[in-house]
Order: structure tokens, then sequence, then C-alpha cells
């Protein structure tokens, strides 16, 4: 029987005081749960060194996110919405002075897990990281001349005077303030360098001992009088800017280019956004704290002093290092076994039956990529279209579309221009793509285009086909590696039918509102999710059986929650495996009774969205690209697609069962809001998903090769 260790709780009480009557956690407390349950695998001793390095990265990462995305939003509720209270039962200012005392809590922590733990473990290891004064002579000569090659000439120090206003510090960058005095002149001067992103962050000496890692910003520091010869250099200190990157946008938008014209002009304004954070050294003088606060038009309260080096997020490229004693290892994702035969036609494969795809246990490449290239390179291919969310940097499909508009096929690609942080390289591709003779769309006004669908129209005996891939994840072969998603190829007609309709939902503003398989939003999704969980109630009022599975990324529809608890209340044994921010309290006598909430944080990014109907021993399910919020249901294009072909949706469902099961990176949410990782009782074997998932993936392929060889015999 698997055990709660209350040692390994990651989180505190998401309710505090007096608030035991309300029924929803605040969305912003528990997505910094979410980031707390990452800085846990920081510390947590059964993963390899470089892994709890990454896990700090992450955690870094997620924080400078949560304050661009949520802190200047939650101030300017503060102003707007002064006495607004949500379903959490707290008022903007209230939420913002919680949300503060908790990451001051957990970077606190975050610190403490690098320089009490994964520092000397570091450095036993071989790998240390010293400030330029640390250096021997030697090593100070050395990183002298690394600096006086490549780093002095590329550095622009920016003086602040009457004539020479606080110059603009550009988003997550790393800044050296300085103060000067000009010989037998009283007044001090103000400074800043930038650090250039242009170089590695960490400056590499290479030892017989091991390896030596000097922060750049630690370097410019060690030579900083050659940037102000004749000065006197009274100190130079460290900071970090983090600006907001909620702006307010145009609502007037009429017609495509307008979109465009706006998610540009929108990028150019976040570059200038209001700074929500300053992160700055130890020590700093409240001299150099005022030019600061003064230039940035800050509050005190908005600088946090923190331990160097600061940015932890950049620990990334150290936690990366090809040292495989020191890592987990390595996954290299199987051929799915349906498409095992490389020289086979894709489609052929498809029309013998539906083919379910599960990243990145197995292969992105030999699937996505191979059915979207298939299409390209086939001459009876008529029409490709598809949705681009994120994609990444080195994408096949930008080029393999172009190249398929140019030699004459209907290419038609809708391009989400504000998927977040994601805009700029958006752009290009669209225009990219429209240079190629693509029909490039831009979404439907007012709603983000979120689902991920492929439609591939191919001429056969005199015919049309049509092939569609339903997916959780993006079109991207970097994340594909490190998210868990699902796909699913189908030439089912009733399928198809719905993604064409769909497509034209999307490119020609189609006002359709009924689909025979697929659920839409924001036309049919709620609605039949609301009545399938309804009929679970009315399935265990009258005595049959009644249970409902749903895994997703995050729960904060009020509604969903809402209906929820009335089947709960009913009967219905509802098990939620939510990765990041749940706002259902489970658990609440007379309330949420028969709901059980987990997360699962492993080594993979848990993404796809699974749900999951007992219907009286009829079972539906279903996958797709939706959470169960608010702006995924209602403000979003999203669809999920039934899985009914008997053996996808039985491996559906052993999915869920072994996540059900995890007792190795699994957490339960208790009805205060204090998330506990399980761990295995004693003599009880480690029941890890993710590694169960690997395992099962292996053992598939190993059962292939096994068939294929006695059959050549």
């Amino acid at each position: 029987m698997t055990t709660i260790t209350k040692n390994a709780t990651a989180s505190q009480r998401t309710l505090t005081g007096g608030q035991g009557d309300i029924h929803f956690f605040n969305r912003d407390l528990s997505l910094l749960d979410f980031n707390a349950r990452v800085l846990h695998e920081a510390a947590d001793t059964r993963n390899p060194l470089l892994e709890r390095l990454k896990f700090l990265a992450i955690f870094a990462s997620n924080t400078d996110e949560f304050f661009m995305k949520r802190i200047g939003l939650l101030k300017r509720w503060i102003i707007s919405k002064p006495n607004e209270t949500g379903p959490d039962g707290l008022t903007h200012r209230r939420q913002l002075e919680l949300v503060r005392q908790r990451l001051a809590d957990m970077t606190a922590r975050q610190h403490e897990i690098w320089s009490r733990e994964l520092r000397p473990l570091l450095a036993k290891a071989g790998i240390t990281l010293r400030r330029y004064e640390q250096l021997t002579e030697d090593q100070q000569a050395r990183a002298a001349e690394y600096f006086a090659r490549y780093i002095f000439p590329v550095l622009t120090p920016l003086a602040v005077d009457p004539g020479h206003p606080f110059p603009f510090i550009s988003n997550l960058s790393i800044s050296i303030g300085v103060l000067l005095r000009q010989p037998a002149l009283p007044e001090s001067l103000f400074a800043r360098v930038k650090v250039p992103p242009l170089f590695p962050r960490w400056f590499k000496l290479e030892e017989h001992s091991g390896t030596i890692f000097v922060p750049l910003e630690s370097l410019i520091q060690g030579q900083i009088e050659m940037l102000f010869p004749g000065m006197h250099v009274l100190e130079s200190q460290i900071f970090r800017v983090t600006r907001s990157a909620e702006v307010e946008a145009a609502e007037d938008i009429e017609d495509s280019e307008d979109l465009l014209e706006e998610v540009q002009e929108e990028l150019r304004a976040r570059r200038f956004a209001k700074t929500v954070r300053v992160q700055i050294s130890p020590g700093m003088s409240e001299e150099m704290r005022h030019y600061l606060t003064d230039g940035l038009e800050l509050h005190a309260e908005d600088l946090e002093e923190e331990p160097e080096p600061l940015g932890l997020a950049d620990m990334m490229s150290l936690a990366t290092m090809d040292m495989p004693a020191l890592r987990l290892p390595t996954w290299t994702p199987v051929c799915a076994p349906a498409l095992a035969d490389a020289d086979a036609s894709m489609f052929a494969i498809i029309r013998q039956s539906d083919i379910l795809v599960h990243h990145p246990y197995e292969s992105f490449n030999s699937s996505v990529e191979r059915f979207i290239l298939s299409a390209v390179n086939d001459p009876q291919v008529l029409a490709i279209k598809m949705t681009l969310y994120r994609t990444s940097g080195d994408s096949p499909f930008v080029p393999a579309l172009a190249r398929a508009a140019e030699m004459g096929k209907q290419v038609a690609v809708l391009v989400e221009l504000k998927a977040r942080f994601d805009e700029e390289s958006n752009i290009q591709w669209a225009q990219a793509l429209e240079s190629a003779g693509a029909h490039v769309v831009y979404g439907i006004l007012g709603l983000k285009t979120h689902t991920k669908i492929a439609l591939v129209v191919r001429r056969e005996d005199n015919a049309v086909r049509s092939y569609a891939h339903i997916s959780t994840g993006n079109y991207n072969s970097r994340t594909a590696e490190v998210y868990t998603d699902l796909g699913l190829f189908t030439c089912r007609e009733d399928i198809c039918e719905d993604v064409v309709n769909l497509f034209a939902f999307l490119t020609g503003r189609s006002l359709k509102s009924d689909y025979h398989k697929l659920l839409v939003a924001p036309v049919t999704m709620r609605r039949r999710f609301r009545e399938m969980i309804q009929r679970e109630a009315a399935h265990a009022q009258a005595g049959r059986p009644a249970r409902i599975i749903a895994k997703m990324n995050a729960l904060e529809d009020t509604e969903i929650i809402e209906t929820l608890y009335r089947a709960s209340q009913a009967g219905v044994k509802i098990d939620l495996i939510v990765r990041g921010f749940c706002c259902l309290r489970p658990g609440v006598a007379g309330l949420s009774d028969n709901i059980r909430v987990i997360s699962i944080v492993g080594r993979f990014l848990e993404h796809s969205r699974i749900f999951w109907f007992q219907n009286d021993g009829q079972s539906e399910i279903y996958m797709g690209s939706a959470d169960w919020m608010s702006r995924n249901l209602s403000h979003r294009v999203e669809a999920a697609t039934p899985i009914e072909n008997p053996l996808l949706s039985q491996r559906l469902r052993e999915m869920l069962d072994i996540m059900l099961a995890d007792n190795r990176q699994a957490w339960d949410l208790g009805p205060d809001g204090t998330w506990i990782q399980r761990h295995p009782a004693a003599e009880e074997p480690e029941l890890g998903s993710q590694s169960r998932l690997m395992q099962l993936t292996i053992e598939r392929q190993h059962a292939i090769v096994k068939a294929v060889n006695n059959a050549l015999r």
C-alpha cells in the first residue's frame, strides 16, 4: 500500500485561516504550489545530480514566467477592480500579498538547495562555480585574456546624468550597476553595463581537477575599471530586470492584417512594459537602490535581494552537460509498432486502422513528421491543412509546407499569432509561408486557436479521401522529446468530416455548430463535457456503475468544477490527474468526498489530456488539446476526439491506471490545499508512471521485432 509521507510536503496550505467554507483554491497560489513540486525535485536525492540541477533551473524559469504573466496583471487589477473578489474569496490586493510571501519563501528555499546541497555536490563531481576574485593568478590571467579579446569590445557602459537618461533595460537581462566618482569631485555617478547575452553565461576553465565555471558578470566585474579609466569605482553590483508580459491590446480588430499589425505592436510594447521585479545582489547600497527604483519607476518592495548568481534559469546549460553518470539514462523514442515498416505508405497504414502515438515514448519523427512529409511528397495529395500554435526553430514543417505550396498543392495553415512568447517566431513562419504561396490565416477574432490538427486530402481511385491527425501537443519536434502528448491518425469519414468543417470554421468563418464526433470549443465542448459528467451522476443515483477519470494540465473552470461537485455528491467516483494548478477542493465532506486529485511531476512534462467516462459499462474516452479552464472552453478553438477503437481506448485506460497507481512521481492534494508526495510502503516496489510507460514501450517494440523475426524464419 502506498504511503503518504508528511515530510515530503511541497506546498503550504493554499487556504488561509477562516476560509474553510470556500469551494475553490486560488489559481495563482495553486500554480505556485506546482512550482514548489518542481523545486522539490531539485531537492529529491533520488534524482541524479544534474537532473536536480535541471529542476532547479526549471523552477527559476517558471518563477520568471509567473512574474511576467501574473504580477503586473494583479497590480493592474488592484487599481481597476479594487473591491473585486474571486471564487476563492480573495481580493486582488490580498492575493498579491499572499503570492509575494509564497514567492519569497520559495525563492529562499531555491537558494538554500543550491548553496547547501547542489553546489557542494557539483564540486565533489569536479564542477565548480567561482567568482573571478576566487580564481588563482593563472586562472585570472586566462579569464582576463578572454575578456580583453571577446567581451570588452562589445560592452557599452551607459552613464546616468542630466544629459543621459536612465537606459532602457531589456527583460530578463543581467546588468552591472556601477557607482563612480570623478577625481576631486564629491558627487557620485551611476552607470549601467549590460552583460551581453551573445556569449555563454558561464566562462569555462578546464583544469586537471575538473571544470571551473565563472559567471560572465563576475568576469566583467573583475575588469570593471577598464571600462572607466580615470574614474574611481566606488561600487559595482549585479541586478536583473523582469518586465510584465501583460500589455494592453487593441480590441477593434476587423481583419487578419490588423491582427498581424496589432501583435507586432504588442511585441514592441512588451519590450518596454513595466518592470515587475528587480533581483539585486546582497549588499547593494541605498544609493544604488535609489537609482534603480527611480530610474525603473519602482517601489522598494519590487527590489528582491538574492544570493548570486542571479538568474538561476541559466543553470540549464550546466544541467545538460554531457556527463552520463550524473544524469538519468538517455531515453530514445521508439517507432510506434504500427509504423514499423518505414517503406510502407503512411496512408495505406492508416487505412488499415487508426493509429495512436504517445510521445516522447514513441517517436515524433517517424509518425507526425512522416505524415506531413509524406503528404508533401505524394503526387496524389491535393491539399494539406494544419494549425501551428508553437513550433521549433528548426521545424521541418514550415519549409515542407512551403515546398508543397510551390509544387501546386493547396496549403492552408492557421498560424496563431498570439501564442504567448512565440509571437515573433510565429509571425516569421506566417510570412515565410505566405511568400511561398500558402494560404495563411490568423484565426478567429476574439478566439485564440489552440487546437492541434492536420488534414491531408488525397486523390484515390477517382475519389477523394481525407486523413487527419488530432493531437494534444504542438507540432514542435523539440518539445515532443520532453512533453508527454498523444496523437491520433485516422481516415474515418465521420471524424475527417468534422476536421474539414473545423478548418472551414477556422479559415472561412463558418457558423457550423454541430459536429459528428469531435468536441469543439467554444461550440460544443463545454456543453458535452457537462452532459457526460451529469450522465455519470444519473447513473450513480440509479445505482449503476459511474466513474470519471480525467487528466489535464490545469483545472479552473468554476462551472465544470461545480458540476463535478454535484456528481461527487451523487456518488460518482472521480479521479483527476492535474499536472499544474487545480482550483477544485477534493475530499471536502459533503462537497467533494468522492473526488481525488493527484499531480505527476517527473523527467517528462505531463501535457496530454484524456477524459474517461464509465457510462454504465459503455465507456467513452476522449483526448484533445483542451484543459478544463474557462479560457479553453470559452475563449479558444479546441478539439477533442473520441477514441473508439477498442484496442486504442484500452491503451489509454491503461495509461490512466498506471498514473493513478504511481507511488514515485505522484502527489496527492488535500482539502486544505497541501500537496503530499507518495512514497512506496515498506517492501513495496517503486511504481513511477513514466518509468513504467518507458518499460511498456520497449516491451511492445521487442514483441514486434520478435514477431517479424518469427515470420521471416
